[in-house]
């Protein structure tokens, strides 16, 4: 057992999901302090990026869908790379 599922078994689905909540609002408002206020605040954006990341594979643990996000992603990424190369092509 990895630390994301004995986390999940340790504290439960429903309150692993409510911090997964909590730690993107963190990401988000550090952020947005660093877009609107020209903060630096690279070690705040890195911990909470670093946060978002962990909680999001224990989500992904939580639900069984590794391999569904994984599938998305190949596919999502193919578009935005073609969107890439005919932004490049209009220039």
């Amino acid at each position: 057992m990895n630390t994301y599922q004995r986390a999940l078994k340790t504290w439960g689905k429903e309150p692993q999901m409510l911090q997964v909540i909590e730690e993107m609002s963190e990401l988000t408002k550090e952020i947005l302090k660093n877009i609107n206020r020209h903060k630096d605040n690279i070690a705040e954006l890195i911990e909470e990026t670093a946060d978002v990341e962990i909680m999001l594979e224990q989500l992904k643990y939580c639900y069984d869908i590794h391999e569904q996000v994984d599938a998305y992603k190949k596919e999502k990424l193919k578009k935005i790379d073609k969107r890439l190369d005919d932004w490049s092509a209009q220039k």
